[in-house]
């Protein structure tokens, strides 16, 4: 029995932000941007959009390319870090849009590696035989952490006077606001047997040691209350990420996933089509793609039209590298992602 991917879809809201535009609510600038990160522009979802609007809009897309019915759907996994509410998970309310019928539904809170996480699970669903057609999605809307109150000179582009004293608030964050896009991918993940095509391996891990490196510091069940209006003043509730320490860590570990799934299966580097790493900045990318001697063939990213979609990167750059790079039957592709908590992981798929 192999997982294989029957269906891809992605959905990205229709804003467009462009650097020029970030640069009007905080103290950067188009090269500031891409010289960092590679990023030119990215999207946000509207102000009545949520994680699960556009994790749904994606799974239309990817059941109907399976061309399964959705009463065939029999499990549902959504990773994220934004979902809708604190409570109940995104998971459920993506069943209840999609109206399928009452099946389990599961939230993956792994952040940037919860999508490889996802193919680990959905992977051994089906080959134990419990289920037959598993849709696996990453979503997030990243709005919702962005330091800035005046949402139209971002979505819309308007050109006016901020508030007094927001622009240098904006600017506080600014390192971590350029990095974030919204958007969803979505697999639909079904059992076939006989086949050479599907998941041939999952490796995860995780370090705690390294759980400070990428977190939100306010809000959660070490305070009481839950928020304060404290932590909301002070920022605490926009991510934090050591951009120079997680570089180190990433363009180490993510080189290291790779070559030990590909060993662990009797593959080399040579073996590869392509690898699909996870669109957190293209910098790091880049080393991890000298690091293992890979042609620009055999990578694909497109950070470059849409940030950091954290758990989305993977199922968005996939579904866009199947076109773009001619992937066909036989290739092998690897995927590879680092997120916080720290955890990682990387994953063999035969197209």
């Amino acid at each position: 029995m192999r997982a294989v991917f029957t269906g891809t879809g992605m959905h990205v809201p229709p804003h467009v932000v462009d650097n020029h535009r970030m640069a009007r609510v905080m103290d950067t600038s188009d090269e500031w941007i891409r010289q960092r990160t590679g990023i030119v522009e990215r999207r946000f979802a509207g102000l009545d959009q949520a994680t699960s609007d556009l994790a749904a809009t994606a799974a239309e897309g990817a059941i109907a390319e399976a061309g399964i019915e959705k009463s065939e759907i029999d499990y549902v996994l959504v990773a994220t870090m934004t979902p809708d509410y604190y409570f109940p998970g995104v998971a459920p309310i993506v069943q209840h849009k999609l109206d399928l019928p009452p099946v389990p539904c599961l939230d993956i809170r792994q952040q940037c590696s919860g999508f490889v996480y996802g193919m680990q699970l959905a992977d051994a669903m089906l080959r134990s035989g419990q289920y037959r057609n598993v849709l696996l999605v990453g979503a997030e809307v990243h709005a919702g952490f962005m330091p800035w109150t005046d949402w139209e000179i971002v979505l819309d582009g308007k050109q006016r006077p901020l508030p007094e004293g927001e622009f240098e608030w904006n600017t506080r964050f600014r390192d971590r606001a350029v990095i974030f896009g919204d958007g969803a991918g979505a697999f639909v993940v079904s059992a076939r047997e006989d086949g050479a095509s599907g998941v041939e391996d999952v490796m995860v891990c995780a370090d705690g040691d390294h759980a400070d490196k990428m977190w939100v510091p306010g809000a959660g069940s070490a305070y009481r209350p839950y928020v304060r209006r404290e932590m909301i003043e002070r920022g605490d509730l926009v991510p934090i990420v050591e951009g120079p320490k997680v570089f180190k860590v990433a363009v180490r570990v993510m080189p290291e996933a790779v070559r030990a799934i590909l060993k662990r299966n009797g593959y080399t580097v040579d073996d590869l089509r392509l690898l699909i790493m996870h669109q957190a900045n293209l910098r790091i990318n880049e080393v991890v793609q000298r690091t293992l001697g890979l042609e620009d063939d055999k990578v694909f990213n497109n950070i470059q039209k849409y940030g950091n979609t954290t758990a989305a990167t993977l199922p968005m750059a996939f579904h866009e590298a199947r076109e773009a790079c001619g992937l066909e039957k036989g290739d092998l592709v690897c995927f590879v992602a680092l997120g916080s908590g720290l955890t990682w992981g990387a994953a063999l798929y035969r197209i």
